[in-house]
C-alpha cells in the first residue's frame, strides 16, 4: 500500500511561507498533464470524505480547485468504426481519451481509495458518482476489455448521474473521453455505508478542470 501524504501546502502557501509576497487576489493553479494520477483520491479522516488529487508521480496532494488536469493533442483518436463506440460520436470524429492503459505522454487518471481501511464502510463498497459535466461536448468513462470491447461507467451523453463502483483499499484505471477540444468542469461526489452505524454518508461534491488540448 503506498504511503499517505497528508500535508499540503498550495502554492501561495508555500510562497508565504518563504516571505515571497502574494497579492490577496491571486489564486493558485497546478498543471498536471502527464503521468499516474488519482484524479478522484478519497480518503476518510475526522469523520468526512476528503476528496482530492493524488499525484502518484511527486507524492503530492491537491484540493480540486487548485489543479488543472489537460489532455494534450497525443490524446486525440480517431472514433473507431463499431457501432460499440457510436457514445463516442459518429465514426471518424475526433475525441480526446486519456488512456486506461498508461502511456507516458499522456495524464493516466485514476479513481483510489487505498487511504481507506478495509471494514469502515459495509462490504467496503463505495460509490464514485458523476454528478455533473459541463463543457463543449459530453464527456464518459469507460473500459475496454482484452478485446477492445468498451464497458461504459459513465456518460454524460445519456444522462447523469452515473454510479462507479469501487471498494475501500482499491484503485481503478479506466479511459476518460473528451468529444471536443476545450474546457470542461466534472463534478464529483463520493458516499459509503459505514459499518458501524449502517448510516449513509456523502462528500461534498468536488469540481475538476480538465482543459483539452487541440
Amino acid at each position: 500500500m503506498r504511503k499517505s501524504h497528508r500535508v499540503v501546502l498550495s502554492a501561495a502557501t508555500v510562497l508565504a511561507l518563504t516571505g515571497v509576497a502574494v497579492p490577496a487576489t491571486a489564486t493558485t493553479s497546478v498543471v498536471l498533464d502527464q503521468g499516474h494520477v488519482d484524479v478522484v483520491g478519497i480518503a476518510w479522516e475526522d469523520n468526512a470524505f476528503n476528496v482530492h488529487v493524488h499525484d502518484e508521480e511527486s507524492a503530492t496532494e491537491y484540493t480540486p480547485a487548485e489543479v488543472q488536469l489537460v489532455a494534450k493533442p497525443g490524446a486525440q483518436i480517431a472514433v473507431p468504426n463499431d457501432p460499440a463506440y457510436a457514445f463516442l460520436g459518429a465514426p471518424g470524429s475526433p475525441a480526446w481519451v486519456l488512456p486506461q492503459v498508461q502511456d507516458p505522454e499522456l495524464l493516466w487518471p485514476g479513481i483510489g481509495s487505498e487511504e481507506i481501511a478495509s471494514g469502515v464502510f459495509t462490504n467496503d463498497a463505495l460509490k464514485v458518482t458523476l454528478v455533473g459535466v459541463t463543457g463543449p461536448a459530453d464527456f464518459s468513462i469507460f473500459t475496454t476489455d482484452a478485446f477492445g470491447t468498451p464497458t461504459r461507467l459513465a456518460d454524460s451523453g445519456n444522462g447523469l448521474p452515473d454510479a462507479i463502483n469501487t471498494t475501500a483499499g482499491g484503485h481503478l484505471h479506466a479511459n476518460w473521453a473528451f468529444e471536443a477540444a476545450g474546457t470542461y468542469k466534472l463534478k464529483f461526489k463520493v458516499s459509503g455505508t459505514l459499518a458501524a452505524t449502517g448510516k449513509k454518508v456523502t462528500s461534498t461534491v468536488a469540481t475538476y478542470t480538465f482543459k483539452v488540448q487541440q
